[in-house]
């Protein structure tokens, strides 16, 4: 299903731009889990890629197509750019296929990223689940460059069992870091874990939390409702709450309709939106 004409927004030459496929050089590669696989990657022609905490790209290998993949890094960190890519069918399995010195398709940046303006010199609490890092890592990575803009910042993270957490080195510093409060659970623990086990909303009843705080939250969606029903008995407001449903993405440019939710197109209107704006579409989480 095709949208109408109110989405198209800017000038001929940047509706041009998102269509077309750059090449970005892959620097650097590691594997966190036995399915993700982390790039490290410079565009190709040399030229700055622009870009704000929580947009969306859509990676490709020519030949294989292209999928829509969270930028896992900040923009305050020049120069290079991450992304993490889940094997789980052909066009994943040709990106994870490549290595150092390889390129990738990349086009974009897509959608409406962190609302940073709205959360500067405010509290803020991070909440992501499983890969739902991975989008939320460019928030947080912004927030520690620019630390004095923001409040207190508390950071949650989760994952099925140890082995399917990521970014172990970043998360050995944020342990560490005094400019972030860092909690961290499995649902199910190995014999080498000695941290916190229990779904994500579990780490809700260590930590106080502000009903100022603005909230950014990441995750599969089964997640979505048992947060949102901690942060309603903190008494924190709908609107201070924001949503990231990058998952639902496709084309990335609002033309297949696969990411619609009523009048809403994840890919063009968000894919950050207020929890306000969408709990009352059924489909949206």
């Amino acid at each position: 299903m095709s949208h109408d004409n109110t989405h198209d927004h800017g000038c001929q030459c940047e509706k041009e731009s998102l269509f077309l496929p750059r090449q970005a050089k892959i620097l650097h590669t590691s594997k966190p889990t036995e399915s993700e696989k982390h790039f490290t990657l410079q565009m190709s022609d040399g030229q700055p890629f622009v870009f704000e905490p929580g947009q969306i790209l859509e990676v490709g290998v020519m030949g294989y197509g292209e999928i829509p993949i969270g930028i896992a890094s900040s923009p305050t960190r020049q120069g290079t750019f991450d992304i993490v890519v889940r094997t789980v069918g052909r066009v994943s399995t040709a990106i994870n296929g490549k290595d150092v010195g390889d390129t990738l398709t990349v086009r974009g940046p897509l959608g409406h990223g962190f609302p940073v303006d709205q959360l500067r010199g405010k509290d803020v609490l991070v909440v992501a689940g499983g890969i739902g890092l991975c989008p939320t890592r460019s928030l947080i990575q912004y927030i520690m460059d620019t630390r004095e803009d923001f409040g207190r910042f508390v950071l949650f993270y989760g994952a099925r069992d140890p082995l399917q957490l990521l970014f172990t080195e970043d998360r050995v510093h944020w342990r560490a870091s005094k400019v972030v409060e860092y909690h961290e659970t499995v649902d199910r623990a190995d014999v080498h874990w000695t941290g916190n086990v229990g779904v994500i909303p579990t780490l809700f009843h260590k930590v106080h939390i502000s009903p100022e705080t603005r909230v950014v939250i990441c995750g599969p969606p089964v997640m979505f409702r048992y947060v949102i029903a901690e942060l309603d008995a903190l008494g924190i407001s709908r609107e201070n709450i924001y949503v990231d449903l990058e998952r639902r993405m496709k084309c990335g440019v609002g033309k297949c309709g696969h990411c619609q939710i009523n009048d809403k197109y994840v890919c063009i209107d968000g894919p950050v939106f207020t929890y306000a704006e969408i709990e009352s579409l059924e489909e949206a989480i």
